[in-house]
């Protein structure tokens, strides 16, 4: 394990029941010699995770930083919305029989945190924490589709761009796609996470009225026609308003 880690890990325990601390008393407390100790503080406090109150040339005092209060208000989110997400994932799961996932946006790239599995011998075996690029697949798309356009265009700034089955996927019809996506508030992919595989997603909505997640149902493609597609886009888009307005969303 890493020991620089552990150290600033030790070290941002020390406020667990000090508001602030000296470089003095948090290289006691935390038996570190002091050059030790404050290469640590420094890197914690660039990283928003400590700041600094200078009292003297000779010491000064830090408490924690901003940075872990958005940190935590994310875990927070994110607990509240798998909480609020997960009963209608199941009930939508149990209607349609196929998998449904909860993604959202984590530092620039699609992340799953939530999945209910279908009840089908054969289905997609994707993990919750896979995170993938925010122009493969439906759901990721769905995120996509709501960020600035300058957002956009920084994360669609590759020469040449893959799905993961590897195909070269056209930018231009992508960014056409976006645009369509944020109009009809449903987003559709087929064979670009897997072979032979479709995705069909919509918005999730909060308080703000901001898109901070998509429903996803995924499965086989010859089961994703007709009747059948119809109903998945009826029942999913009705789970996906549904939990919105349980976070509050008043669109």
């Amino acid at each position: 394990m890493n020991q620089s880690v552990m150290k600033a890990v030790s070290i941002l325990d020390l406020f667990i029941n000090e508001k602030e601390l000296s470089l003095q008393e948090i290289a006691q407390k935390a038996n570190l010699p002091k050059p030790t100790a404050y290469r640590l503080l420094s890197t914690l406090e660039n990283h928003g995770l400590l700041y600094k109150v200078k009292e003297s040339a000779h010491d000064s005092r830090y408490g924690l930083g901003l940075k872990l209060l958005e940190l935590g208000n994310l875990v927070s989110e994110r607990l509240e919305l798998r909480e609020v997400a997960l009963p209608h994932m199941e009930k939508l799961a149990e209607e349609i029989n196929e998998v449904i996932h909860l993604v959202v946006m984590y530092q620039k790239e699609a992340t799953y945190i939530e999945k209910v599995n279908s009840r089908r011998a054969l289905s997609l075996h994707t993990k919750i924490g896979r995170s993938t690029p925010l122009y493969v697949g439906s759901g990721p798309k769905m995120l996509l589709a709501h960020l600035p356009e300058d957002e956009q265009e920084e994360l669609l700034k590759a020469p040449t761009l893959f799905s993961l089955t590897n195909r070269i996927i056209d930018k231009r019809a992508l960014v056409k796609e976006l645009q369509e996506i944020r109009k009809q508030q449903f987003s559709y992919s087929v064979d670009e996470q897997d072979a032979d595989t479709t995705g069909i997603s919509f918005p999730i909505f909060n308080y703000e009225n901001k898109v901070v997640a998509a429903l996803a149902i995924s499965g086989l493609s010859s089961r994703f026609q007709d009747e059948k597609l119809e109903l998945m886009k009826r029942h999913g888009s009705e789970t996906a308003r549904r939990i919105s307005k349980q976070l509050g969303y008043k669109g």
